[in-house]
């Protein structure tokens, strides 16, 4: 973040400084006390369980230059400018807004039900080939995240890439007005957020939104082996480039897995052939890469530069991450999140793996509404369908996935449904052996990771 005066940040967020210096000088963000570094503005947000504005103090007493308040009460701190604001997400949204505009970089902005994370990833390495790039990390992806990741823009960047995640209509619209991407990427339409958007129609429209408001000569790159996805950009204004593996402009044939090294394929574009070798497995990251070959190729990046940003790449925790024990048991950890698609990418890559028994150990997918018991059925012919050994589901709604999963003909000995995460690894302690492949996957209020970890001290 470069330096900024109080004078103009006021101005930004439309904001009044009330107390303190008018020429104090800024060059960071904080949104925590926990981590505020010295000089920093802090902005105290709201909460389900806690308000921002109850830590002003700390926030002063650890070198804060100055603070954001939307409350009317008297705020004096000695040195620290204060700025009052009609409410403080909407100014950190302004200032982020304001701060960007300082800026002359070209945005990719990337959401979908699925595989965003890993696009965005793979995207901003392509990108790396030939700029400075910021990109967001984690799961800054939010209404907080996204301004917050916008605030680390400085003078060497040229290219940006953010995730946009989203779970009602509007929000992806909001980050938009802050980003004004080129380019925007969209990575499918699945079933995450459903019940509170009530279809996979609701879910295209919300997801829609990030085709709004983009910059000049603006791309859009889109999955064409979505059906739905397709539909819902004809007539789009921006030029629309598509990948897939059945259909796109970039698209990927002889698909090769190579369990958990990797997958490889033949990449077709622009009337000629590349070979790929991604060391990301499972199918589904053949198509995270062609949105990043898409992406790249707008940005006028070569063919040998792109494929050779594809072979250094690395997963990310708790995203299909496979580590082995001392004891020989490797673990698939995919506990960050968790929807059908993504659960039947998973299964994938289990079967994929090297081992001698392969283990489910699947939990609850939330946010599913009135399509829970359909999802979570799904998830169950998808684990047979992929040659599960062993079943092991746990929570309430995985119930369906081990009842399914009985219905199309799995062994009933080798099902297990648990409530709680603790009897699951009651039972895994006594059962796994040298040899076995463990995939771990649910959504991330299940928790899943903890079950994982046991896994790898123990086994």
């Amino acid at each position: 973040m470069i330096k900024l005066n109080t004078a103009d940040i006021a101005v930004a967020v439309q904001g009044n400084i009330i107390h303190g210096p008018k020429d104090a000088i800024i060059d960071r963000v904080s949104l925590d006390t926990r981590t505020l570094e010295p000089g920093s503005l802090f902005i105290p947000l709201r909460g389900e369980r806690f308000d921002g504005h109850d830590f002003l103090h700390q926030a002063a007493e650890k070198g804060a230059k100055a603070v954001l308040v939307d409350r009317d009460d008297e705020y004096h701190f000695p040195g620290v400018t204060v700025v009052r604001v009609k409410d403080t997400l909407e100014a950190f949204h302004s200032l982020a807004l304001w701060y960007r505009n300082k800026f002359d970089v070209d945005f990719v902005a990337v959401t979908g039900s699925t595989g965003k994370t890993t696009t965005k990833n793979i995207i901003a390495e392509v990108l790396r080939r030939k700029y400075n790039v910021l990109k967001t990390e984690g799961n800054f992806n939010n209404q907080v995240g996204l301004p917050a990741t916008i605030m680390r823009l400085d003078e060497s960047h040229r290219a940006a890439v953010v995730e946009m995640g989203m779970s009602g209509y509007g929000e992806i619209r909001a980050l938009m007005k802050i980003v004004r991407p080129k380019v925007s990427v969209v990575t499918n339409i699945g079933m995450s957020h459903i019940e509170r958007l009530g279809s996979r129609e609701g879910i295209l429209r919300a997801k829609m939104e990030i085709f709004e408001g983009m910059d000049q000569n603006p791309a859009a790159v889109v999955n064409a082996d979505d059906p739905l996805l397709c539909q819902g950009v004809k007539g789009l204004k921006a030029a629309t480039v598509f990948y897939g593996v059945e259909a796109g402009d970039y698209r990927a044939s002889d698909i090769r897995s190579r369990g958990e090294e990797g997958t490889s394929y033949t990449l077709l574009a622009e009337g000629k052939s590349f070979e790929v070798s991604l060391p990301l497995p499972g199918r589904h990251n053949v198509y995270n890469s062609l949105a990043a070959i898409a992406v790249g190729r707008i940005f006028n990046i070569g063919f040998p530069d792109i494929i050779k940003a594809m072979e250094g790449l690395k997963g990310e925790k708790m995203r299909l991450s496979i580590q082995s024990s001392p004891k020989g048991v490797k673990v698939i950890n995919d506990a960050y999140n968790a929807s059908p698609d993504s659960m039947k990418s998973a299964l994938e890559v289990l079967r994929d793996t090297k081992g001698e028994r392969k283990i489910a150990v699947l939990s609850d997918m939330l946010e599913m509404g009135d399509f829970a018991e359909e999802g979570h059925a799904l998830v169950g012919e998808y684990a047979v369908k992929s040659g599960v050994d062993i079943l092991i589901t746990v929570g309430d709604f995985s119930r369906y996935i081990a009842r399914r999963a009985k219905e199309r003909g799995m062994d009933l000995s080798s099902v297990y449904h648990f409530e709680s995460r603790r009897e699951a690894a009651q039972l895994l302690d006594g059962l796994l052996k040298k040899g076995d492949v463990v995939l771990v996957k649910g959504s991330r209020g299940m928790r899943m990771e903890e079950l994982a970890s046991r896994i790898l001290e123990r086994s």
